[in-house]
């Protein structure tokens, strides 16, 4: 590719004109390799974010950042593969009882997840709450596990070599203030999710304040993108909207979070926990061509549970071990009587990441027990000095902080509020 340099890429972008493939596979290989330095890529990056990217120009963007690294292969399986993927919120802590549940349903779940930054949780911090749990897998152990018949589903770190690119790339955005991009958002997702070989991807776009897209149109947008990638690139992807103004279940916080998830596997839990398990759970069986196998089964007879407890183990993990407590609590009262009619997820993510449950930057040590539990959700029944909200941390000093998050977080009125869970679905049923 010579004859390209890392100026005329920019300015030509800066001028609003599309760039070509290869101009792309370019920029991106000779950014990976240490030829087009950081303060380039960053005037590339605000380019894009001001002018922005075309399908096209999307797409070969995202298999730039796939070429940059290895893509597994995932064909010797004996059964269909497929993934789920969150865009992030409050209270999500829907992959740890789905992946085992689509597995126990006959399919296999190669699940690579991140970890928390800001208010929002990481799967990965909350499994690592389990003592003994591993997150990094090497590819020969996550093939056997997934070959396993008695486990098929991992949950994981991506290897450093599966899409390097982005994570360059995502570093440089985050402190350049380039993140807000939506093609560059999609790319991101989904040069990882195509890296990793699935037959087939579920997406889980979260809208509303405690995600990270808080309009219907921007969510819109992004999710229709990611399927449009996907798709394209032979990998069967549908994506589903739903609502993020209120967290899911009843905790925010790291082994609060696994609890809670364990309670769903056996058969009980927050309902709206297991509302949107069992919904996503349908849709990841029917893009797999499982759709005849219902997963309430799954739920109800103990396959699921043992999957969890197969998956688990296979990661070094104790499924009996007891959860690190937090060593510190206070309780926060109701102030009035009445029906609670809004909980502000973004507040309550704020609350439970201030507590120790989350980072500030990456890298930094979480606390395993910390995080906040609410005792009603919109349209329960609250009483004027009733429990609201229960604060966890072993380092008291933050109590306070988390409170001042969490002042003006909910309103206590008479009119149940109405928030469907699922908001809109888009993609083509896989076939």
């Amino acid at each position: 590719m010579s004859g390209l340099d890392a100026i005329s890429v920019i300015t030509a972008k800066r001028d609003g004109c599309e760039l070509t493939d290869t101009q792309i596979r370019w920029v991106v290989s000779e950014y990976t390799a240490g030829g087009v330095a950081d303060e380039q890529m960053a005037a590339l990056a605000m380019a894009i974010v001001l002018r922005g990217l075309d399908r096209r120009e999307t797409a070969a963007w995202t298999h730039a950042m796939i070429a940059s690294g290895r893509r597994m292969d995932l064909s010797g399986l004996p059964r269909p593969t497929v993934d789920k993927h969150s865009t992030g919120g409050v209270g999500d802590k829907i992959t740890l009882p789905l992946a085992p549940l689509v597995a126990a349903c006959g399919a296999i779940v190669p699940q690579l997840s991140g970890r928390g930054l800001g208010h929002t949780g990481g799967t990965l911090d909350k499994l690592e709450a389990i003592p003994g749990w591993r997150a990094d897998l090497g590819s020969d152990e996550m093939m056997r596990i997934l070959a396993d018949p008695a486990i098929g589903a991992v949950v994981c770190a991506a290897g450093a070599d599966l899409a390097p690119a982005d994570r360059k790339l995502y570093a440089l955005r985050d402190v350049t203030g380039t993140v807000e991009s939506i093609p560059l958002i999609a790319s991101s997702i989904m040069s990882k999710k195509i890296a990793e070989g699935s037959q087939s991807l579920v997406l889980d776009v979260k809208v509303g304040s405690g995600a990270f897209v808080q309009s219907l149109p921007d969510a819109r947008e992004l999710a229709t993108a990611m399927v449009e990638l996907g798709n394209d690139a032979g990998v069967r992807t549908v994506a589903l909207l739903t609502g993020m103004d209120t967290p899911l279940g009843h905790t925010a916080g790291n082994a609060l979070e696994v609890a809670e998830s364990v309670e769903v596997l056996a058969g009980g839990g927050p309902p709206d926990v297991v509302e949107l398990t069992l919904t996503l759970a349908r849709e990841m069986l029917a893009a797999a061509g499982l759709d005849a196998v219902d997963p309430v089964d799954a739920l109800q007879d103990g396959r699921a549970m043992d999957r969890w407890r197969a998956m688990v183990a296979a990661q070094g993990g104790d499924p009996d071990a007891p959860l690190p407590p937090a060593r510190e609590r206070e309780v926060l009262y109701a102030n009035a009587s009445g029906v609670l009619t809004r909980l502000d997820a973004r507040a309550v993510g704020v609350a439970a990441w201030r507590l120790g449950a989350g980072r500030e930057r990456q890298g930094q040590a979480v606390q395993a027990g910390a995080g906040i539990r609410w005792h009603a959700r919109p349209g329960d029944r609250v009483e004027a000095g009733a429990p609201l909200f229960t604060l966890y941390t072993d380092t008291p000093h933050r109590f306070e902080s988390a409170r001042a998050a969490l002042d003006g977080a909910w309103d206590i009125g008479d009119t149940p509020p109405d928030e469907p869970l699922v908001i809109e679905r888009i993609g083509m049923v896989p076939v």
